[in-house]
């Protein structure tokens, strides 16, 4: 009998100790966003409280980072919310892997994240929002803007989260893709008089290049506008196109104006014209996601291209829509080496190589802008119906 009570005891122990974790474990499922996997704006806000006055009692500072996604809007209506989605999760993830352990990190919004860091000063919340635009910039598919907040030592989130909040509006309306802080106003979207500097740069170095960059621009705004892309991608993808051989004014005579094809040696130094075109384009405040479509210029879907072997979806929209409309407008100008082809002729080129090459998406667009523009000989209809 006391060996059977015993026995009981135990299970009896083991059950609840069983409850409690599978209690513990509910709790903390319902206190992460599903999507984001971070903290839900309640959960949030409970702990960053609790570490804000964790923070003001030991005398330390404390700082909040609030992070918005570039065009969240405009993504969830061109692809989806599933997009939109990813895009939260991918953030997110970059987000968790800068920050440090104790820091507090939940989803305060629809496409907005924030972070409680206690203990840490401006400088040291700057950094991690900095690096996170940087990596996300260079990675892609989409860019953040990030606004921060240091407490004076009122422990108080939601003054923190208002001030971050301002400071994140003015970024976004500086053109996103940046970090605002106090005291430091967020550098204004390059005019348009940056990019056509640099575009005149080009046409000085090379006549030819230039007049080909405005012929591919006129391609490209248009394929990317087929592809029902927002008016601020256009535009983007627009001026990658006039720039997307910037790099170019780096290559010297010898090779750049060789009436005959390249040897070897002369082809590598041509290839590295897209990332010198990115470091170009990267000195100018808020060009960083027009730098990063034309350092990948030249790579191909089936990832054979360079400098980096990107494949199929890896290569930013805009990269793939450059270089087929960059492709079709070289094939049919002439070369000092070679004669222009037929429009036929380029057609037959582009639909060999999507898939391979080209993404056959972007084939598609082009193929089918370049009918609709082609002006109907209404004669010749006229005499074949006859």
């Amino acid at each position: 009998m006391f060996t059977e009570s015993r026995r009981l005891r135990d299970e009896l122990r083991t059950t609840h100790a069983r409850i409690a974790t599978l209690e513990a474990e509910r709790n903390e499922y319902l206190r992460k966003d599903r999507r984001a996997g971070v903290l839900t704006l309640d959960a949030f806000r409970e702990a960053a409280a609790a570490a804000l006055r964790g923070s003001q009692r030991r005398g330390e500072s404390a700082a909040l980072v609030l992070v918005d996604i570039d065009g969240f809007r405009a993504l969830n209506g061109r692809r989806g919310a599933a997009a939109g989605d990813e895009a939260l999760a991918l953030v997110a993830q970059r987000l968790r892997e800068l920050v440090r352990g104790g820091d507090v990190v939940g989803r305060t919004g629809a496409d907005e994240l924030a972070v409680v860091m206690p203990g840490a000063n401006l400088a040291g919340a700057r950094g991690v929002a900095e690096r996170l635009v940087a990596i996300l910039e260079q990675s892609g598919p989409v860019t953040v803007s990030a606004g921060i907040a240091v407490d004076g030592g009122t422990g108080q989130l939601d003054g923190l989260m208002a001030d971050a909040s301002a400071i994140l509006e003015r970024a976004r309306i500086a053109g996103g893709g940046r970090v605002g802080a106090p005291g430091r106003l967020p550098t204004p979207e390059p005019s348009r008089g940056a990019i056509g500097a640099l575009a005149l740069a080009l046409s000085e170095r090379d006549r030819g290049t230039g007049e080909h960059a405005e012929q591919v621009v006129a391609l490209a705004g248009a394929v990317a506008r087929r592809l029902n892309l927002d008016a601020e991608e256009v535009e983007r993808i627009a001026a990658a196109a006039l720039l997307h051989d910037i790099g170019k004014v780096a290559i010297p005579d010898s090779i750049l104006s060789k009436p005959g094809l390249l040897n070897d040696e002369e082809w590598q130094v041509m290839r590295g014209h897209s990332v010198v075109g990115e470091r170009i384009l990267r000195a100018v405040p808020g060009l960083g996601p027009v730098a990063r479509m034309v350092r990948h210029g030249h790579e191909r879907f089936d990832g054979t291209g360079y400098p980096d072997n990107l494949r199929g979806d890896e290569i930013p929209l805009g990269s793939r829509i450059v270089l087929a409309c960059d492709a079709y407008n070289a094939m049919t100008s002439s070369r000092p080496y070679r004669d222009a082809m037929s429009h036929d002729e380029a057609v037959a080129e582009l639909t060999a190589h999507a898939g391979t090459q080209f993404d056959p998406r972007v084939v598609d667009a082009l193929l089918g802008y370049l009918v609709d523009r082609t002006p109907v000989d209404y004669a010749a209809r006229r005499r074949t119906a006859a």
